[in-house]
């Protein structure tokens, strides 16, 4: 009886349970009436007005950056638009020459409490090699900056230098769509981000979506993982994709092309032959002072030493100077003229002989032909009652 009366109050209990709404984690984590509302845009980035902080800053906030040398002299021209850049947000700068350090620090005027880490953010691009006019678009709310760290993600400095050759490309045409053209890039286009590459980083500026996009492209490229080349066909394609409103809720995996990693044959690494194992040390090697007392140089005095040394020195100085006088003298020696060998006078040789032969041949094999035949004799006589016409003509005449 007890059993069935404790199995019905569990049963209530987890009626009750069920019915209860969620309890949520945190304090204030309970459903507004805008989270659901259509047209509230929340990734709309609300201009700054000053009328939100009309007291200003309570404390002085300041940062520094350090910047290369060779940046020095360009940094002292371009200073005055940067600090009238930020004269109108409220923000002092400082450009220490002798320290190498820049520095920008709020004041009283300034009612954006924001706008010093985008004032950090503009002397960091400045120490990076970055345009002073391209820099000081960092100031909008809508353009932000990632300084990405390329330099220990490879060991080997070879490799790290062809990889970051990769990433520009030859004649910078992995960053253009034509080589030919130096305003459009490729990379800026497709991501709407400003890149520049410089020593051990790559800086870029834009959107948080392009610079999440430009990041994941510089670490595949120095990792080897892919070329920038494919993520350029890849962001193409999806660019593509994105004007067609029918495949804005579809997964576009089945359209994007898929490269596979060729494994590029290495050069085999020749391995060191094994000397046969020996427990006995090497031998001692003669150190200098046994060296001299084996050629007697030890027991010579200082003044013979240095004599010996002095003629050691003018004799590699002779057989110098005669090795650089025999190089000048060998540009004026004249080359050796190809001799013709008169082939032309023994080919006529040659003919004139084959032709005697043929001759005193055929010569010969007409002799014997005249002997074998049978010669009449009366087709040569002339008749004597018949006077020749030759004759009769001369006579007539």
């Amino acid at each position: 009886m007890n059993v069935g009366m404790e199995e019905h109050e569990n049963n209530n209990n987890n009626g009750d349970l069920s019915q209860k709404p969620k309890k949520h984690k945190g304090k204030h984590d309970k459903p507004k009436p805008w989270d659901d509302d259509p047209n509230i845009d929340r990734w709309t980035i609300e201009k700054f007005d000053p009328s939100w902080n009309e007291s200003g800053m309570l404390e002085v906030s300041s940062f520094s950056t350090l910047f290369p040398q060779y940046r020095e002299k360009y940094l002292q021209e371009v200073w005055p638009t940067v600090k009238s850049a930020l004269k109108e947000y409220g923000v002092s700068c400082e450009l220490n020459l002798v320290e190498g350090s820049m520095t920008v620090s709020t004041t009283r005027k300034t009612r954006d409490p924001y706008i010093i880490i985008k004032a950090r953010e503009l002397i960091r691009l400045l120490s990076r090699s970055v345009p002073v006019h391209q820099a000081i678009k960092i100031l909008d709310d809508e353009v932000q900056c990632d300084i990405i760290k390329i330099g220990n993600l490879v060991r080997s400095k070879e490799r790290f230098v062809k990889r970051r050759q990769h990433l520009v490309g030859p004649n910078s045409s992995t960053l253009k769509l034509n080589p030919n053209i130096i305003e459009v890039q490729a990379l800026e286009i497709l991501t709407g981000c400003y890149i520049l590459v410089q020593g051990n980083t790559v800086a870029a500026m834009g959107s948080f979506k392009g610079l999440k996009q430009v990041r994941r492209i510089v670490e595949d490229c120095i990792q080897n993982k892919m070329h920038p080349v494919y993520h350029i066909k890849v962001l193409m394609m999806k660019k593509e994709l994105e004007k067609d409103p029918a495949l804005a809720n579809e997964n576009w995996d089945r359209f994007l092309p898929k490269f596979k990693k060729k494994n590029v044959q290495q050069k085999k690494v020749k391995a060191k032959e094994k000397k046969p194992y020996t427990p006995f040390p090497p031998p001692q090697q003669p150190s200098k002072i046994d060296e001299q007392l084996e050629s007697g140089e030890f027991f010579m005095s200082q003044k013979k030493k240095s004599a010996k040394t002095w003629q050691e020195k003018q004799d590699k100085q002779a057989q110098k100077t005669a090795e650089n006088k025999r190089k000048r003298e060998a540009a004026f020696i004249p080359p050796e003229e190809p001799r013709k060998q008169d082939t032309k006078s023994e080919d006529d040789n040659k003919d004139v002989a084959a032709m005697a032969m043929s001759l005193k041949k055929k010569a010969k094999d007409f002799g014997k032909q005249k002997l074998s035949e049978n010669i009449n004799a009366e087709a040569y006589i002339a008749t004597a009652g018949e006077p020749s016409k030759k004759k009769s003509k001369r006579r007539e005449t």
